[in-house]
């Protein structure tokens, strides 16, 4: 049978591991495709690098429209990244009527509604599940393997360099600027690391999948997005007193009124199994009716990982280059004329519970007056602990955990505690997730 012909834009990390993976495993492939899969055309700047991955067993260009426009090609792999000209490829790929798979969260964060219209009314498929924590076959367990659930909410560690940077933190009791330092020497964080600590990358894949959960288009700018800069060593030192762990959490989550879309640092209880993911490992739980709770665990990030996940599209699409259109799995799961308008909940209505750390003034009244101000606020509170000063000291830390609450009330007893003159500095609030 004639092989499937795939060019690829983009040798690099992840290029380079899905022309290897394909080559070492073709035989397996070919079995699970039906048909052999072959890379026949690499598009990249760096034409020596490319020649030196590939050598003579496929084509090698510096220009991408060059692989669109080639009628052989039936399948573009998009790994050049970002917003820009990779937008405009995929789009011209789709409209010379190639399918297309990318590793590509940003750019179907921000613009996927776009494409996945684009794709439907051309008849093709836009495959992505490399875009979504790597070698995790998330998106496909999501779109397929839990379609006869209602998911009620996902919970995912989906950015390795902030893990990595938090498990360092907790393990060796560093400050976040010395093992930040230590992410980029090892290569676990870019010389730039700003998308990644500053919950960014996350946002782009919380998105993504919160689409699919609940057949929503996706809305990157509806997010809100909290990195982990501003936290502190002595932070992840009192959450393990309190049995909790910090991790970045991507969460999506149906409410009452819409949908929750969110990243920031959580405090979780050490018990779960989510909070023992270490170092630069993914992990997603997803909450769903008839299932419960499942737990996805691995690399999210490198280049074979992801490489498994680019050619496991490869591969579908291959089974059904020949389908109907109409019968293929839906690129958001959901019918595309059935996505519900369900709004996504702006970060003042969502209801969690909270870390309280108060630098305050060691003298008698401070606990009462904190606590009124909670109570005031309708806010109670599940544990307190407050570290004795030290001698010769006049000032310690106060540390309140808090049973659920709206954030808009949470947002108002912070400011109140604030102008208290007993409290001596900025609050620091990291929000409390159980994961029930």
């Amino acid at each position: 049978m004639k092989p499937i012909q795939v060019g690829l834009l983009g040798i690099g990390t992840v290029g380079s591991g899905t022309f290897e993976v394909l080559r070492r495993n073709q035989e397996e492939i070919q079995r699970r495709a039906g048909r052999p899969i072959q890379i026949t055309m690499v598009a990249d700047l760096d034409e020596a690098r490319a020649r030196q991955v590939v050598g003579s067993q496929a084509q090698v260009v510096t220009d991408a429209r060059a692989v669109i426009a080639n009628p052989e090609i039936d399948i573009v792999i998009e790994l050049i990244g970002g917003y820009g000209i990779a937008r405009q490829l995929v789009l011209e790929a789709i409209a010379a009527g190639k399918h297309v798979v990318t590793a590509n969260k940003a750019l179907l964060a921000v613009h996927g509604s776009e494409i996945f219209a684009a794709a439907h009314a051309k008849g093709v498929m836009v495959a992505f599940e490399a875009a979504v924590a790597g070698g995790i076959p998330i998106i496909k367990a999501l779109r397929e393997g839990l379609t006869a659930n209602r998911i009620q909410w996902i919970a995912g560690i989906i950015n390795g360099t902030t893990n990595f940077i938090l498990s360092e933190m907790r393990e060796k009791g560093l400050s976040f600027d010395t093992v930040l330092k230590e992410a980029q020497r090892l290569g676990y964080a870019e010389a730039d690391p700003t998308f990644d600590i500053e919950g960014m990358d996350a946002a782009h894949k919380a998105t993504i999948m919160s689409a699919i959960a609940f057949g929503i288009p996706v809305q990157f700018d509806q997010a809100y997005v909290e990195g982990i800069t501003k936290l502190e060593a002595q932070d992840i030192r009192y959450a393990e007193q309190l049995g909790y762990r910090i991790k970045l959490l991507g969460i999506a989550k149906r409410a009452a009124q819409g949908v929750e879309l969110r990243v920031h640092p959580c405090l979780i209880p050490a018990k779960r199994l989510i909070a023992n993911v270490e170092g630069a490992m993914n992990a997603v739980v997803v909450q769903a009716d008839a299932v419960g709770t499942t737990l996805y665990y691995g690399k999210g990030a490198g280049s074979e990982p992801t490489a498994s996940a680019v050619v496991a599209d490869l591969v579908d699409i291959t089974r059904l280059h020949t389908a109907d259109p109409l019968h293929r799995v839906p690129h958001l799961a959901f019918q595309p004329d059935s996505l519900s308008s369900l709004p996504i909940l702006p970060m003042a209505q969502v209801v969690t519970s909270y870390y309280l750390r108060l630098r305050v003034a060691d003298q008698a009244g401070v606990l009462a007056k904190v606590t009124g101000i909670l109570a005031q606020a309708d806010i109670s509170i599940d544990a307190v602990l407050q570290r004795e000063a030290g001698e010769g000291e006049n000032q310690t830390d106060l540390i309140i955990l808090t049973h659920d609450c709206a954030e808009q009330r949470m947002n108002q007893a912070m400011a109140e505690m604030q102008q208290l003159s007993t409290v001596l500095g900025p609050i620091t609030r990291i929000r409390k997730e159980e994961l029930n």
